[in-house]
């Protein structure tokens, strides 16, 4: 079955991008375009993507080995991180060498692969400081009540209706550090949507998250785009990439190396190559238990193919 859009109707890779789907092809309605982005750590090449493209109102996963420069490459985009050289816009806005803060009011918001859940805030605490424009925290307005109170009830409303979204909402008063690692994957997802963004970003949602929570998390996932959000994600799990995604961008040694619909792409020779390829065997800092995974994944992937 194709994935669906905002408005129900199936999505077809043909009405994602123009031309052949390779790397660096042209979208038809990107929101987020990157060029030239290079970054460097001594004399190791993190990062050296010429030109990739993000279409709006899709789900596309960014997949690659370890060491490929996935969450490097989403901590430039985000403002975490500063290149060596690039540009990059989101919505038609440059944005390169934006404080991060900035980058998430503009609306792209994104979450990390270790939760950066306040753990001695509670639950509800976590959520209010997601909310954008808050008029208590002007010094000034702050000791003048009346003209933020109606605005915190507000806030407190909405993000009490994410919380019970997420079931998190019997977890309101609990303190943060008390949820289960899914737990804190949900909230962290739940807090991005209090600022109502226009691209959410999640690196490794389904990492360390026990079986029970996974369909849920696939489920919020799925719904941010039925809600007319746009998502990049990273993930090692093939089978949850083929299931939702529905384009696919892969990365090898900091490169892009191909791009397509999720069950094409699999069978790409540079795909197997960079999962499959000896010259993995020297990256730095690789976990070799995960890299076993992500061969295992995508052989199996290719015999369901077959």
């Amino acid at each position: 079955m194709l994935p669906t859009g905002p408005t129900g109707k199936p999505i077809k890779t043909t009405d994602l991008h123009v031309g052949e789907a390779e790397p660096g092809c042209k979208k038809r309605d990107p929101i987020l375009v990157v060029d030239g982005v290079r970054r460097t750590f001594g004399g190791l090449t993190a990062v050296d993507v010429d030109h990739v493209e993000v279409p709006r109102g899709a789900i596309t996963a960014l997949i690659g080995p370890n060491g490929a420069g996935k969450t490097t490459l989403f901590n430039l985009l985000t403002g975490f991180d500063k290149p060596d050289a690039g540009k990059w816009t989101f919505d038609g806005r440059p944005i390169a060498g934006v404080p991060a803060y900035r980058v998430a009011r503009f609306g792209q918001i994104r979450t990390f692969q270790l939760t950066k859940a306040l753990g001695l805030l509670t639950v509800m605490d976590n959520m209010l400081l997601g909310a954008k424009g808050q008029s208590g925290e002007n010094l000034f307005r702050a000791l003048l009540p009346f003209l933020w109170r109606k605005q915190e009830t507000d806030n407190q409303a909405k993000a009490l209706d994410l919380l019970t979204r997420f079931k998190l909402d019997t977890k309101k008063n609990d303190y943060a550090a008390s949820l289960s690692g899914g737990q804190r994957k949900l909230l962290e997802m739940a807090r991005a949507l209090m600022s109502d963004p226009t691209l959410v970003m999640l690196d490794e949602p389904m990492a360390g998250v026990n079986p029970a929570l996974t369909q849920s998390l696939l489920d919020h996932i799925l719904n941010l785009k039925a809600q007319g959000m746009t998502v990049l994600f990273v993930e090692h799990d093939m089978h949850m990439v083929r299931h939702i995604a529905d384009w696919v961008i892969v990365m090898a040694e900091g490169k892009v190396v191909a791009e397509g619909d999720p069950h094409e792409v699999m069978k790409n020779p540079a795909v197997i190559d960079a999962y499959l390829g000896s010259h993995h065997d020297e990256d730095i800092g690789e976990d070799p238990a995960a890299e076993v995974e992500h061969v295992s994944a995508i052989t199996e992937l290719l015999d369901d193919e077959r």
